[in-house]
């Protein structure tokens, strides 16, 4: 005789395969929003590789130097760093649709403008606004990603868009080269000429541009019109009472910013400089250290995808500081390898680790700060990044001329051994919370 079930253990059972199911079924499908915000920074990836390859080359065919073409390329840093802040607080402000519209319009506007000017003052004045319009879409992207999905799909959407950017988008180093040389066959010019050069840089702003079109389409998170609503409500029933604004946990952006301004030295230090290395210290052509990079960007962005697995099975917090932990030495195998092959396995190793770690940092920065601040923090992330890689590489150059060339890397690595030691400081008694749950479950 078969015994009755229990029915708290069955409407227990009930409810797993009810959460379980949305969580499986919920990254395929996902609202509208998530799909044209991906789509955009499909393109967006192929944008900001294949600029990279042909823009400075433009610049460098016009006569110009390497020194200016130094400072060229620095400028779209500065004008993020000038419009990081006050675009993430006009996105609160106004709603985060119309900033991305305008970066959608005005970043591939000014990218084809850098392909058309060769003054000096204008090539910097394009490349500088440039930088200011396109910082738009770092601090609206997260935010709107954040609160178009639900917790458990946060995580695989989040991946989804690095896999996009960085790995779909490596492959832009490839078109970069190959547009340039299909206009020079058609004109029977050299690849390395002005014009087919020129070309090369408005088909990079043509991406950001086309892809951008279906934002249109982008419906304003319910977050604004809940707002709205709130403030008109009490306009009408206690007009006497003024509304009270939220105000900015500064406090808090200290403890997410601080830790991700020193892990951004650190990889400044050596991403921006690596590619030098691998030339100076194995004496590479450019035709193969290409093969490697695209190799390392397309396969890091693939292996991004698995970052909700690892979630599953650790926390976020976990998760970050135990990959930021673990890349420190690889930094440092890279600097020392003796052979080239054992280099090119530690760049690959750093490269997957960071790509994985990617999503599931912007999610738990995100889940830290209410909706309302999630723009702000994101200008102040961008910030962040600007100033990191302006230091990194500036101090990461001076130890490579003035010490060695593997030094840079130990400074990489000591800013990667001081970051996850910064968040564990700060957010470590979160990683005591999941503890405590089980504890309580198990005594019930």
């Amino acid at each position: 005789m078969a015994s009755a079930p229990n029915s708290s253990e069955s409407s227990t059972t009930q409810d797993i395969v009810v959460r379980e199911k949305p969580a499986f079924s919920g990254m395929l499908h996902l609202p509208r929003n998530v799909y044209l915000l991906l789509f955009f920074t499909l393109g967006k990836g192929f944008q900001l590789s294949i600029s990279a390859l042909t823009l400075n080359y433009y610049v460098h065919s016009l006569g110009y130097r390497p020194d200016f073409i130094g400072v060229f390329s620095a400028m779209p840093a500065v004008g993020a760093l000038i419009g990081a802040v006050p675009t993430g607080m006009l996105a609160d402000r106004i709603g985060r649709k119309p900033v991305l519209l305008l970066t959608a319009a005005l970043t591939p506007l000014f990218l084809a403008t850098c392909g058309l000017v060769t003054s000096t003052p204008l090539l910097l004045g394009a490349s500088l606004i440039q930088g200011f319009v396109s910082t738009a879409y770092w601090v609206t992207n997260l935010p709107l990603l954040t609160e178009s999905t639900t917790e458990k799909q946060r995580v695989g959407v989040f991946a989804l868009n690095s896999f996009l950017l960085l790995g779909v988008g490596a492959l832009g180093n490839l078109l970069g080269g190959a547009i340039p040389e299909f206009i020079a066959g058609i004109l029977h010019v050299s690849a390395a000429s002005t014009l087919p050069l020129r070309w090369g840089v408005f088909s990079a702003a043509l991406f950001t541009f086309v892809f951008g079109l279906p934002l249109w389409f982008l419906q304003e998170p319910k977050r604004a019109k809940n707002v709205k609503q709130a403030t008109t409500v009490v306009k009408t029933e206690a007009p006497a009472e003024p509304v009270s604004k939220e105000r900015l946990p500064v406090w808090l952006f200290l403890q997410l910013l601080l830790p991700d301004l020193v892990f951004t030295m650190g990889e400044g230090a050596v991403v921006a400089l690596i590619q030098i290395y691998f030339v100076l210290r194995f004496q590479l052509l450019p035709g193969t250290l290409g093969i490697i990079f695209t190799i390392s960007g397309l396969a890091g962005g693939i292996f991004s995808l698995t970052a909700p697995l690892f979630v599953k099975r650790w926390s976020k917090l976990r998760l970050i500081t135990s990959v930021q932990y673990l890349t420190a030495p690889l930094m440092v195998l890279i600097g020392f390898a003796p052979t080239l092959p054992l280099a090119i396995a530690g760049e690959y190793a750093r490269s997957f680790m960071r790509t994985l770690i990617e999503p599931v940092y912007a999610a738990f920065a995100m889940e830290q700060v209410s909706d309302r601040q999630r723009s702000t923090l994101s200008g102040f992330y961008s910030v962040t990044w600007s100033i990191g890689f302006s230091i990194g590489p500036a101090v990461g150059g001076w130890l490579q001329s003035n010490v060695s060339l593997s030094t840079s890397f130990v400074f990489g690595a000591f800013c990667l051994l001081l970051a996850p030691s910064l968040l564990l400081t700060f957010f470590g008694k979160q990683l005591l919370r999941p503890r405590e749950v089980e504890r309580q479950t198990r005594e019930e």
